[in-house]
């Protein structure tokens, strides 16, 4: 038996910043006392760390769905359930 397996990531947007706008931040930074500022390290280096990959098991999915209908029956189903936008009733 093949099993499949899905791999991602947390997806995480990140903001890329000027030299510039990095020395704005730095300033403001160098105000700060000692222990703020050690505290702002750990959280960025916690923030860049590499986080585990996750696997998920397709076949874990196989089944979920019971029905006594056959697939052309469900796809009719579904179609015959479509509203046209001509049949639309005004208000």
């Amino acid at each position: 038996m093949i099993k499949l397996y899905i791999c991602y990531k947390r997806l995480i947007m990140s903001l890329a910043l000027t030299n510039s706008t990095i020395d704005k931040y730095f300033g403001f930074l160098t105000k700060l006392d000692n222990v703020s500022k050690k505290k702002l390290i750990v959280k960025i280096t916690e923030s860049i760390e590499v986080r585990e990959e996750i696997y998920f098991d397709l076949a874990s999915l196989y089944g979920a769905w019971e029905d006594s209908k056959t697939s052309d029956e469900i796809i009719k189903d579904i179609r015959d359930s479509r509203i046209e936008k001509n049949d639309i009733i005004d208000f």
